[in-house]
């Protein structure tokens, strides 16, 4: 009797516990908070600057490259990389030699084209006078044969006499054309004397300027930034070929950083934007900027050949002048030109600015189709209107509208509200329509904004003290 009494005793504790369980089960599961657990911004009133970022490298905004008009050996260098030159400043000799002694066969050729126009205007000289004289003996033979005729008229002298007469100026008046034909001739002569004479000046000047050009002088004032060559070594001039390129001259107190700005951005880009600059050498400091050149072409377009496909990202070259007043306290610091070609930078360019605008955090928009009438284009191709399933189909997705919305917590749900959008930064977008300064919204997590969270589902925020205090611990 005892034994039954304890396992009935038993039994009844046993179902006690299993409902105390039931029990606590059931409390804890209606003290659980329900809804996805949400953080949320206000929407407030911002300044937004919408940017554009780039990457590239720093080089001087004015760099000359220094080639030989003449070819030869460098016999002579005066400058080595780094030095700063003035205008005017000699920086190589290439060996002179050979232009001189062409300078001196020039003189020599000339001199000789000289004499042969001097003898040539001495020959014009010669037919003039001859030419004259012969004119002055016609004359008179002229005279003489007038008086001739009277005279056979008269008598007085024989038909062989009138006749000799007449022979004379017959052969005077010849002569005077052969003296005529050596002058015009003696005078051509001349010219082309003369057309040599200036093609040997023309030639000597070349000369005189080819060994002129064995001297290299600084163009501009700046800093060797890049040197090539050494002393001894032979280099092509640029006169008839590409050349050899001998060095770079930079002016360092002017710097640019060129960056390349893909399609989808290029056309938000303008001259005098400002920029934010970051050199990877100066971590720690941000330089200010200013857009001075966009390039028109494409960077990889200018091999020569049209490239139709699009297998290639298509970037365009922006120049960008770094102000020099930001960088004026490592100047003061260093005492050198802080920045070097080829130095890697990143830029920010702020392409646009709102000021005191309505904005949320960029994960709060998020977008969704237009589900109702795509379900109303369902209903009607199966209501006998003589559409087929391909017809519907492409009725739905033509239909389909895709909208920005945001999710308003509001009374512990989510309110799916329609936005437009304006600008935006790195962190917050601008709300054209839609919203109001106060309400709040959705922030995060972001995978549940974009997917899991419809109109209507509760929601609840998250305790940030509690996960600050799980922290500390």
């Amino acid at each position: 009797m005892a034994t039954k009494n304890k396992s009935r005793y038993l039994i009844y504790l046993l179902l006690g516990i299993i409902a105390i369980l039931i029990g606590f089960a059931v409390v804890r599961a209606k003290s659980k908070p329900k809804g996805e657990e949400i953080e949320v911004e206000k929407v407030k009133r911002r300044t937004l600057r919408e940017t554009v970022s780039a990457s590239g490298k720093i080089f001087p905004e004015k760099e000359v490259k220094i080639s030989s008009d003449v070819s030869g050996e460098i016999v002579e260098l005066y400058v080595e990389e780094g030095d700063s030159v003035k205008a005017g400043q000699i920086l190589a000799k290439i060996d002179p030699e050979s232009y001189e002694s062409a300078v001196e066969g020039s003189e020599a050729s000339l001199n000789n084209m000289r004499s042969n126009l001097a003898m040539q205007r001495s020959a014009i000289e010669n037919s003039k006078a001859q030419k004259e004289q012969i004119q002055a003996q016609l004359t008179n033979a002229n005279r003489v044969h007038e008086r001739n005729k009277q005279l056979l008229k008269d008598g007085v002298i024989s038909t062989q006499d009138f006749e000799a007469s007449e022979s004379n100026v017959e052969q005077l008046q010849a002569n005077l054309r052969s003296a005529e034909a050596s002058y015009r001739s003696a005078v051509k002569a001349a010219e082309g004397a003369e057309f040599s004479v200036k093609s040997s000046e023309a030639q000597l000047k070349e000369i005189k300027t080819s060994l002129s050009r064995t001297t290299i002088a600084a163009p501009t004032a700046g800093v060797i930034s890049k040197l090539n060559v050494e002393q001894g070594e032979r280099v092509v001039g640029t006169i008839q070929m590409a050349g050899t390129e001998m060095m770079r001259l930079a002016n360092f107190n002017s710097m640019e950083v060129q960056v390349e700005v893909s399609e989808n951005d290029i056309l938000r880009v303008s001259l005098g934007d400002t920029c934010d600059i970051e050199v990877d050498a100066y971590l720690d400091d941000k330089f200010k900027g200013v857009v001075t050149e966009i390039a028109n072409s494409a960077a990889n377009t200018g091999t020569g050949q049209v490239v139709l496909t699009s297998d290639q990202v298509t970037n365009f070259v922006v120049k960008i002048r770094i102000i020099q007043e930001s960088y004026e306290k490592l100047l003061a610091t260093t005492g050198n030109i802080p920045f070097r070609p080829g130095m890697s930078a990143t830029v920010d360019i702020y392409t646009k600015t709102s000021s005191n605008v309505l904005s949320v955090p960029i994960a709060s928009v998020t977008t969704r189709d237009d589900k109702e009438e795509d379900e109303d284009a369902s209903t009607g191709s199966g209501n006998g209107e003589g559409e087929d399933e391909e017809e519907a189909e492409k009725k739905k997705e033509d239909d389909e509208e895709i909208k920005e919305v945001v999710f308003v917590f509001e009374a512990d749900t989510a309110r799916m509200t329609e936005v437009k959008t304006g600008i935006q930064d790195n962190e917050f977008i601008e709300i054209l329509e839609g919203l109001k300064e106060g309400e709040e919204v959705v922030s995060a997590p972001y995978s549940a904004i974009s997917r899991d969270i419809e109109a209507g589902d509760p929601l609840r925020k998250k305790d940030k003290k509690k996960e600050e205090e799980k922290k500390k611990e």
